[in-house]
């Protein structure tokens, strides 16, 4: 198989090996801790996609904190080695460039869920007129319950207020077409688009650029959930124009177990002083801040939603991975994360016929470094025992299993074993 551009495939464990000479992100592999199998041996990690693994500077970048918190005690505020006072600052530079940003659109600021809600306090205002919120049917749920909570704190029935997008009969994937022309039909009803860029289940990623150009036509506000694209999608929020987007930061920018989100704000809406939203003092322009005064002046741009001052220790973890995707670069590991993704699909359409179904799409400009599983044998117990070989993936209602390759350390060896690995015990 010719990846157009790149390289052609070959079957044999000879030809992960030689791909893994010669790529040249290999060195980041050694920055991260993996669990390991009870051979000793790291396990082959594909679940990147729903909790990253540790990266190794961050109990040192942690315990700095800790030191300077034993050594100094409020004084860290301004005097820690990296003082706290403005330390969210120091991920702002390095947000904006993974995401496709200016640096005064983006955030790092409490948890996903948190910040689409005060983001559709902002972005969703209904009108008797336009109130719905056209979203995927399936969209994860905590989104599903988020606008169904915004439409009914507005007076409307979410049934009524909740536009799905469904597919096709007989097919797992929305079809852009299809989605266009929900825009263009119902778009004066629609107040609000909010989608993920990447599907949890199925891995599909969408074309954000023609969506929100298409809302925006219609008078829609669109923000996207980038849980599935932050780390994973070479993006370009700032040109493609969405009103917001959110991420979380566990997941494929390994910060670590329930850690910080990150929002963006289009620059449009930075200068708007009295645009709906909750208030918090981190929120208010710095310059006064400790002032105390009673009038909220919110800070320019995305700093200008924040509410509390952050927590510094989990924004130390975040900032041990974010200095790797720095020097890595979105560009080149999306490259390999194209590469490991579609040597992984090869693989498994190498595989005896019917042992598997991939139904993730399978252009590179519709995925990113995930493929979505459906076996003829019963899930849970394939997930069991290839967890039992040292072969972590996962699992999702209400019968996909879901395998990413994260190419910040994931390796072609990695996925070369995992089909192996799955190839023994689909037969079973």
């Amino acid at each position: 198989m010719m990846i157009p551009g790149m390289v052609t495939f070959e079957e044999g464990e000879a030809f992960a090996r030689r791909m893994d000479a010669e790529d040249s992100l290999r060195h980041f592999r050694n920055e991260f801790l993996f669990p390991r199998h009870k051979d000793g041996e790291p396990v082959i990690y594909l679940v990147g996609n729903s909790l990253g693994l540790q990266p190794r500077k961050a109990k040192q970048y942690v315990m700095e904190e800790l030191e300077d918190w034993e050594r100094l005690g409020v004084e860290g505020h301004f005097h820690a080695r990296h003082p706290w006072l403005p330390y969210h600052e120091t991920l702002t530079a390095q947000t904006a460039r993974l995401v496709g940003a200016l640096p005064f659109e983006v955030v790092v600021m409490n948890t996903l869920s948190v910040n689409l809600h005060l983001m559709m306090v902002s972005f969703y205002r209904p009108t008797r007129e336009r109130f719905r919120i056209l979203v995927e049917a399936g969209a994860f749920p905590s989104d599903m319950y988020a606008v169904a909570s915004q439409a009914r704190f507005h007076g409307f029935d979410p049934q009524e207020a909740i536009l799905r997008l469904e597919p096709r009969p007989g097919e797992d994937t929305l079809r852009e077409e299809d989605i266009l022309d929900t825009i263009d039909r119902h778009g004066p009803e629609i107040a609000l688009v909010l989608m993920g860029n990447v599907n949890y289940l199925t891995g599909q990623a969408f074309n954000m650029k023609a969506i929100t150009r298409a809302a925006h036509e219609r008078g829609c506000r669109v923000g996207f959930d980038l849980a599935h694209g932050a780390g994973n999608l070479r993006l370009s929020l700032h040109d493609d124009g969405p009103d917001f987007a959110v991420w979380c930061s566990y997941k494929y920018l390994n910060g670590g177990p329930g850690t910080l989100g990150g929002v963006f704000i289009h620059e449009r809406h930075a200068h708007m002083p009295g645009i709906p939203r909750f208030e918090g003092w981190w929120g208010h322009d710095k310059t006064t801040r400790f002032q105390m005064g009673p009038q909220f002046v919110p800070l320019p741009g995305a700093e200008g939603w924040q509410l509390s001052n952050p927590p510094i220790l989990q924004m130390a973890v975040l900032r041990a991975s974010m200095e790797l995707f720095d020097q890595a670069t979105m560009t080149a590991l999306r490259l390999k994360g194209d590469l490991l993704t579609s040597y992984l699909e090869f693989l498994l359409d190498r595989l005896p016929p019917g042992i598997v179904q991939i139904i993730t799409p399978r252009e590179l400009n519709a995925r990113g470094s995930q493929l979505s599983l459906r076996f003829r044998k019963e899930p849970k117990q394939l997930l069991a025992k290839l967890g039992e070989a040292g072969a972590f993936c996962d699992f999702r209602e209400p019968d996909v299993i879901r395998a990413a390759p994260a190419p910040l350390y994931c390796s072609f060896l990695d996925v070369y074993r995992f089909v192996r690995i799955l190839e023994n015990h689909a037969r079973d």
